[in-house]
């Protein structure tokens, strides 16, 4: 989701989840259920209660000496919900309308000088999705009475578009509530005027209220991870403008492609010149491939799945690495493909799902494995893991989503409980690790597990929301019917307005 370096997760070998850590209240293999669906805890061979269903408020319920193969433990929706909504309450109760909550300090954080509501705004479709009707309607109404983006603030163009754009414009297709669409149509105007350069390609910052823009040199994640927020703006408002800024915006970047078809990790938006030639599926490339396909699959743009299809072989060719019969993906040099690092982190971990949507399972089941890997030497993902050396580079955890999502991807299509398996140990390091008393905090390095104080909006966008989904029923939320943004803003194909 950012375009930041993220971290990253491991783990190939199969083995009974570990047993939950402080703050998760219902171990997997405990759950049992009535024959009304009512959720309990039991143990082996030990019958239990379960109040409120059948006669006299009774009905029993047993659970036999070895583990039930239930196709999804519904238990751990409802602790997925209930992590969500202690984070949720702590924002409530220390930073209501400021962007963040500091978890430890219990303090607001602003990104600017003015608030632009960004945890409310970036959160608001997970409250609808997680069926949380009165918090959701709480946040809408502020939203839409406060939410304001006339503000003489620079802001950097890629975040304010994946959080709040793609948020306003999920919610208001969940809504209906055209004054969600209005906001979106005021702030898309806004940050379109980033896209006056030389090349098309965005500056990094613009400001709201003046145009003014500043610094030049960007990236593809950042450059090309605009079209599906720009592109359903233009649909529901009927302004082609939008969706031909940053659609133009993607190509100038695969037309800088070198000749092996590879990209590099920053550019200048002035002269279109690469300032960095090193290659790879980690922060600052990332989504430019996901939104080369996933725009595709939203808007049915021929153009952008044959850029896909260009890249995807050259990332097959190039950055892929068979290690210890394991694959992992690394970097390379962008004119060479001449390996430099055998490096992959969390920020790499959202090529599983993205492999899931280009219909190439056994690749993603690969990485997904790799990736769990990773997150299994200390209990939380590091940034970056040397794959070859197996050992820590950058260690942060800042919250990162990517390895979930992909849990989630993999499910969907696969139905294989193994990722359930995953999601369980997923969730039992977050809340073992990185739970407060007034939310989730970052985490400074996963070999120490000490907390930083930030709580990013993408733990409700995203790991939450992504933790709940994988958990919960396919009837929960219809994927088929919507494309999910970076930042996880379901989004519903909406035909050109002609």
């Amino acid at each position: 989701m950012s375009s930041e370096p993220r971290p990253a997760a491991g783990g190939t070998a199969r083995r009974p989840p570990p047993r939950p850590g402080p703050g998760l209240t219902v171990p997997a293999e405990d759950i049992a259920c009535s024959p009304g669906g009512h959720l309990h805890a039991a143990r082996p061979s030990r019958w239990t209660r379960t109040p409120g269903d059948g006669p006299r408020g009774r009905r029993l319920c047993r659970r036999v000496g070895r583990r039930r193969p239930a196709p999804r433990p519904p238990a751990l929706a409802v602790e997925a919900k209930a992590q969500f909504l202690h984070a949720w309450r702590g924002y409530e109760r220390h930073a209501w309308g400021h962007d963040e909550l500091r978890p430890l300090s219990k303090a607001p954080r602003d990104w600017y000088a003015e608030t632009l509501l960004t945890t409310p705004i970036d959160a608001l479709d997970a409250l609808i999705l997680l069926g949380l009707e009165d918090e959701a309607k709480k946040t809408r109404d502020y939203v839409v009475a406060n939410a304001s983006f006339d503000k003489d603030v620079s802001v950097k163009t890629f975040e304010i578009t994946i959080r709040l754009l793609g948020g306003l414009l999920a919610s208001h297709q969940l809504t209906g509530d055209p004054k969600l669409l209005a906001l979106a149509d005021d702030l898309g105007g806004r940050l379109s005027r980033a896209f006056d350069s030389p090349t098309g390609l965005p500056w990094t910052y613009v400001n709201l209220k003046t145009g003014a823009v500043r610094e030049p040199i960007t990236n593809p994640a950042e450059v090309g991870t605009l079209l599906l927020e720009f592109g359903t703006l233009s649909r529901l408002t009927g302004k082609p403008a939008y969706y031909d800024r940053a659609k133009k915006a993607l190509v100038a970047v695969y037309e800088r492609r070198s000749k092996i078809d590879l990209v590099g990790a920053a550019i200048d938006v002035r002269t279109g010149e690469w300032t960095e030639r090193e290659s790879h599926l980690s922060g600052r490339i990332d989504s430019y491939y996901e939104y080369l396909l996933k725009a595709w699959k939203l808007f049915g743009d021929e153009d952008c799945r044959r850029m896909w299809e260009t890249h995807r072989a050259a990332i097959h060719r190039h950055l892929a690495d068979e290690v210890r019969g394991e694959l992992w993906y690394g970097y390379a040099d962008m004119d060479t493909g001449r390996r430099t690092r055998p490096y992959y982190g969390a920020l790499d971990a959202f090529f599983p799902a993205v492999l899931v949507l280009d219909g190439d399972l056994d690749r993603a089941r690969r990485l997904q494995e790799s990736g769990f890997r990773m997150w299994q030497l200390h209990g939380l993902e590091p940034e970056v893991l040397d794959y070859r050396e197996m050992k820590v580079v950058g260690g942060a955890y800042p919250l990162r989503p990517e390895i979930i999502e992909s849990a989630y991807y993999l499910h969907r299509k696969t139905g294989d409980p193994r990722y359930l398996e995953m999601g369980r140990v997923f969730l039992e390091g977050l809340v073992k690790h990185s739970r407060t008393e007034a939310g989730f905090a970052a985490i400074k390095d996963v070999r120490t597990m000490e907390k930083t104080d930030a709580m990013e909006s993408f733990l409700f966008s995203e790991i939450l929301k992504y933790l709940y989904l994988l958990f919960a029923p396919d009837s929960a939320f219809d994927l088929d019917a919507h494309v999910l943004t970076t930042e996880a803003h379901p989004l519903k194909a909406v035909p050109a307005k002609r």
